[in-house]
């Protein structure tokens, strides 16, 4: 089983008008990014074809990992989603 399968079997509670990560798109430290886009178990951030760096927060396992690895840097605030928003695992 892939890991995109694996993350489609978990159901995501998502809150499409309050985003719980700010990512500042325009940060310059190139190495900060690619910290963050190699890290994402979710892969949710990417480097697209004209170099800028694009990220969907939809599909957030809320693992803290660029949180942890860029806070106030690259990811200038990072909550867990608000009520029921969010992941709910559904394969261990």
């Amino acid at each position: 089983m892939t890991i995109e399968d694996k993350l489609g079997v978990n159901k995501y509670h998502t809150d499409e008008t309050n985003p719980h990560i700010d990512v500042d798109k325009k940060y310059p430290d190139e190495a900060e990014i690619m910290k963050v886009v190699r890290a994402c178990p979710a892969g949710l951030y990417k480097i697209v074809d004209d170099g800028t760096l694009f990220f969907e927060y939809l599909g957030c396992l809320e693992c803290g990992t660029c949180r942890v690895l860029s806070s106030g840097k690259l990811i200038r605030d990072w909550h867990y989603p608000r009520g029921s928003c969010g992941v709910e695992y559904r394969q261990g």
